[in-house]
């Protein structure tokens, strides 16, 4: 059963160079046969899931600057391909300059898209485990910060920051602009904030519900973006849950999805110790500690990322939203792909896309994996 069109549907999927092919132009222009045929049974063909926010795993850091950054990168590639993960958004928090110079210098042929920058231009109240000390602000114009703390945007898929901070049009108009993702989060920022981000360009929320102001009834702050009317035409907001059944309670999730089902995007927000066993491990410049699925802020109850993979995500979420099969593993695919503007390559089965998928038993539990049309993992 392969998910396309946002159904299940029996069909063989077919593939050539890296691409999906359409059967019938194959066989009416080419008379064409498969060199090789795999059968996957009565198992589900979804496409790679797409994680635009994970701070790394596997004892790698993204955001310690130290060591070879191309083998670390590379290293958590390689084991989240076992949760389905076929391209990632290797994702950076508060830090000093330097670290952020250093990442952007690398160039890296592997299945990622491209950077999360998650800060430093975050409100100080809302900043979670973020490191005050490395915490900007933006100066009038707001790019040339943007260009000194990140050294350069190159390789940028996705910058978070807080939209009340001062000056922060110019900088969200700029970014996006350059076709760079805007997302709002670790924010104090109120509804009209928000709703004015957004007519700049902002298009993502990040880890909706934490580190953000409640939601209240005279004022819903950024979640308040789920249901606003004053999105401009043609635009959609998508928003990132963590859905590991720590960072939001399940009502809290159903809620999102009902109000929204078309933007959510199921994210891990992965730290260093995903994978590995519970104690003391880091997150940027700040230790964690790690106890069960939680992790902390060393010494503190504040949480700090999570240890949850991809594949655990969407169980989870299809389990307590009650939803369909195929909008749990479009959370995961398909938003994501659309979110990033990449949706004629990835993301989805349709001819032409990258052949980047995953093969699920009933259980949504991953059983092999494949980028562009090779199998990279098997259970």
């Amino acid at each position: 059963r392969i998910l396309k069109n946002h159904r299940l549907q029996w069909e063989d999927l077919w593939v050539r160079e890296g691409k999906i092919l359409n059967p019938e132009k194959l066989f009416f222009d080419e008379e064409g046969f498969a060199d090789h045929k795999v059968d996957c049974g009565n198992k589900i063909i979804a496409p790679g899931f797409i994680d635009v926010q994970i701070n790394g795993g596997y004892g790698i850091d993204f955001s310690q600057a130290s060591g070879d950054i191309r083998r670390g990168v590379a290293q958590v590639a390689k084991k989240i391909l076992e949760h389905g993960v076929t391209s990632f958004c290797p994702t950076l928090v508060t830090s000093p300059p330097d670290i952020y110079h250093k990442v952007q210098s690398i160039h890296l042929s592997l299945p990622f898209i491209s950077i999360h920058l998650e800060g430093p231009f975050i409100s100080e109240q809302k900043r979670g485990a973020h490191p005050p000390k490395f915490l900007r602000t933006l100066k009038a114009g707001g790019v040339a910060d943007l260009m000194e703390t990140y050294g350069h945007l190159d390789n940028v898929a996705m910058v978070t920051l807080a939209p009340e901070l001062a000056n922060s049009a110019a900088a969200i108009r700029e970014l996006s602009g350059r076709g760079i993702a805007v997302s709002l989060g670790h924010s104090m920022a109120d509804l009209s904030q928000a709703e004015e981000a957004v007519q700049n360009g902002a298009m993502f929320i990040t880890h909706l519900f934490n580190a953000m102001l409640p939601f209240h009834h005279r004022d819903p702050g950024i979640v308040g973006l789920l249901t606003s009317d004053r999105i401009p035409p043609g635009r959609m907001v998508y928003y990132g849950m963590i859905a590991d059944g720590i960072h939001t309670h399940p009502a809290a999730l159903r809620i999102a999805h009902r109000a929204h089902p078309a933007g959510l995007v199921l994210v891990t927000d992965a730290v260093t110790a995903m994978g590995l066993p519970p104690g003391q491990h880091t997150l940027g410049q700040q230790q964690i500690d790690i106890q069960g699925l939680h992790a902390y802020v060393a010494g503190t109850t504040t949480l700090s990322g999570s240890i949850a993979t991809m594949d655990m995500c969407v169980r989870h979420f299809r389990e307590v939203s009650g939803c369909t099969v195929e909008a749990a593993l479009e959370a995961a695919s398909l938003h994501p792909a659309q979110l990033l503007g990449i949706s004629h390559r990835k993301g989805t089965l349709e001819y032409g896309t990258d052949a980047d998928f995953v093969v699920l038993d009933d259980t949504l539990t991953v059983r092999e994996t494949y980028i562009a049309g090779q199998q990279v993992w098997r259970k």
